[in-house]
């Protein structure tokens, strides 16, 4: 790992990393339009990741996404649903829009604090249930003691076992408290087989943030300078707003370009969003102010 580190320095300070999200939010600003919002929408994980969630709310969250292009057939489909194993299930014989994606936390999801064999299987079941994507955790503690090769090890091992299904692994970026952590996370995850980067579970505070949502972009930028692997982005909770959506997608285009403006290489973890997007779309392009319910 010193090594695969060192070949990866990291290439601006703290200070250049607000510099840099600043001239983002700018750029957001200018950026409220139907045509980013709708972008915005196509890129929507939309998840339910509550204790209490059942399979009927698994069958509900497909079915709404199943009929919401009868009902705004102006806006494109959800990027995917986000869901816990034990809903993959349910949601895979329920959902019949094509494109849309199945989504499944696993791995000891939230915390990924278990053994790697456990890891495995509830990954391979996961997929084997109808997940096209699998979303991990690093192991925190382990990353924070200093064992850098373990993550690695851990994070290419469930991509082997995973098959042909997208590994998003989550770095938990709210409990990285430096740019260097962030950073050195996002080159081992990619290195080890990461199809994606995603900041947060949603369970620590803070979620996602512009900051690491910039870092994790420059890393992947410099990971495909060196490489051509093109490495996915998934900023995840938090995320309420249309602005909250503009100002990722603003970052992302900044520092990756238009090559990332798409759900193969982009996507919004978020529960809330989904229905303000639409509701803001509407306002846009009608004037009129609507309520949306409709996730």
């Amino acid at each position: 790992m010193k090594t695969l580190l060192q070949e990866y320095p990291i290439p601006f300070s703290s200070e250049e990393v607000s510099k840099k999200v600043r001239e983002a939010k700018q750029l957001a600003a200018k950026a409220f339009t139907a045509e980013n919002l709708k972008l915005a929408f196509s890129l929507i994980d939309l998840t339910t990741l509550n204790s209490t969630d059942t399979l009927a709310k698994g069958r509900k969250f497909a079915e709404n996404v199943n009929t919401f292009s009868i009902k705004y057939p102006g806006i494109p489909s959800v990027a995917a649903i986000c869901v816990y194993p034990p809903l993959v299930k349910a949601v895979a014989e329920s959902l019949h829009v094509k494109g849309v994606g199945i989504a499944s936390v696993a791995a000891g999801f939230p915390s990924s604090q278990t053994y790697l064999n456990v890891k495995m299987m509830e990954c391979q079941q996961a997929v084997a249930d109808g997940a096209t994507d699998i979303d991990i955790v690093i192991s925190l503690g382990t990353w924070l003691a200093g064992d850098y090769q373990t993550v690695y090890h851990e994070v290419k091992t469930i991509k082997e076992v995973i098959g042909k299904a997208h590994l998003k692994v989550i770095l938990e970026t709210g409990a990285l408290a430096t740019v260097e952590h962030i950073w050195n996370a996002s080159i081992v995850s990619i290195a080890a087989g990461a199809d994606f980067i995603k900041t947060s579970t949603g369970k620590i505070e803070p979620a996602a943030t512009p900051e690491a949502v910039y870092i994790m972009s420059e890393a992947i930028a410099a990971f495909q300078k060196e490489t051509g692997k093109k490495t996915a982005i998934k900023p995840a909770g938090g995320m309420v707003t249309s602005q909250d959506a503009l100002l990722y997608i603003s970052i992302v285009k900044m520092v990756l370009g238009n090559d990332w403006m798409n759900p193969q290489l982009f996507r919004l973890g978020a529960s809330r969003l989904a229905n303000n997007l639409v509701k803001d779309i509407i306002k846009l392009e009608t004037g009129n102010e609507v309520e949306v319910n409709h996730f």
